[in-house]
């Protein structure tokens, strides 16, 4: 019997790459009913004839709903019967959002309320959202909207009773092949015959896999209490030396890696925990847990000053090229291209 048995989840962006991650992990459960909540039909398609070839015996839970979470109706229609949420619809790409802000405002802040508000109506037991390390000291329109979608969930967690519905939100790093993610990019750049380009090679990034991710979320659904940002403690790599290992595992030259520059909105490093939380931070074995702050808008102070210890990409555990390059390997999307490139 696990946490999932006989419910009813909602995916809210769910055609997406943590959508994909989290079906495979808990469809061969006891799971109840898995519901994908997106705005692109094609990719439902897909999704629904992958799964029917890949798990054909329990592929018959996922349920698909047409719809977006800028529309309060759609999610509503979804919503009816759900248990828990998993809320991973998004604008992620940073320069998409740099450029287009108030799309990622509809989408990432008004689209998180469409959600908690559907969510609370509907009785959901518990609601994950996620989000960013580019939320913590936000330089980005992305990251901006990402910080603003945080700060909706914790306000919400602080209306309603957490008896009746949970409101938690997990913050990632840079989820290694996710859609949209540089490694896919620099595989198709080698398949192409050219050489990878990266934006600046002294910059950091936390690195993790899906599968970690789901872990992540999992676990914040478990442990989490209303209102908590919950983190892994992720390690980090330099982009070049995440370029050297994807080159060492295809072949690629790496004197040939191309400088390109810094695109609108990247930072040198990202932030999971700022000073300040980090200064209420739960160390939990390998998560962080920031509980939501406890005093009310009446106007409570404190003289507590955090102490500058915040997690950053720079701070956390650098990793090796051997050892970016055995976690990369490790992923099976990064297998199954290996085997077709050993063919070639």
């Amino acid at each position: 019997m696990t946490l999932f048995a006989n419910k009813t989840l909602l995916i809210t962006g769910g055609t997406g790459s943590f959508g994909h991650a989290l079906l495979s992990r808990l469809l061969p459960t006891d799971v109840g009913e898995i519901r994908v909540f997106s705005r692109d039909e094609t990719l439902q398609d897909n999704m629904r004839h992958e799964f029917r070839i890949r798990m054909p015996d329990v592929a018959h839970k996922i349920k698909f709903y047409i719809g977006d979470v800028r529309d309060p109706a759609s999610v509503k229609d979804a919503m009816y019967g759900v248990d828990f949420v998993f809320h991973a619809a998004a604008l992620k790409q940073v320069p998409s959002c740099e450029f287009f802000p108030m799309e990622a405002v509809k989408t990432n802040v008004l689209g998180t309320e469409n959600v908690l508000n559907a969510a609370i109506e509907a009785g959901v037991k518990s609601v994950v959202c996620l989000s960013t390390d580019k939320a913590a000291y936000p330089v980005s329109a992305m990251g901006i909207s990402k910080a603003m979608m945080e700060k909706v969930a914790v306000a919400k967690s602080r209306i309603v009773s957490s008896d009746k519905t949970k409101i938690v939100c997990t913050r990632y790093g840079n989820v290694m092949c996710s859609r949209g993610s540089v490694i896919p990019l620099w595989i198709d750049q080698l398949r192409g015959g050219n050489p990878i380009t990266i934006t600046d090679g002294t910059m950091t990034r936390f690195i993790m896999s899906l599968d970690e991710a789901v872990d992540l979320a999992l676990f914040a659904f478990e442990h989490g209490e209303s209102g908590d940002i919950l983190v892994q403690k992720a390690p980090a790599c330099t982009i070049r030396t995440q370029a050297d290992a994807v080159c060492e595992l295809f072949g690629g030259d790496k004197d040939n890696i191309q400088i390109i520059g810094v695109r609108p909105g990247e930072k040198v490093y990202e932030t999971l925990l700022t000073n300040e939380e980090c200064a209420d931070a739960v160390d939990m074995g390998d998560f962080y847990r920031v509980p939501r702050d406890r005093r009310c808008f009446s106007g409570q102070y404190t003289s507590d000053c955090p102490p500058i210890t915040e997690f950053n990409s720079n701070n956390t555990r650098l990793l090796t090229v051997a050892e970016t390059k055995e976690k990369i390997a490790s992923l099976a999307y990064i297998r199954e291209i290996l085997v077709e490139w050993e063919k070639r």
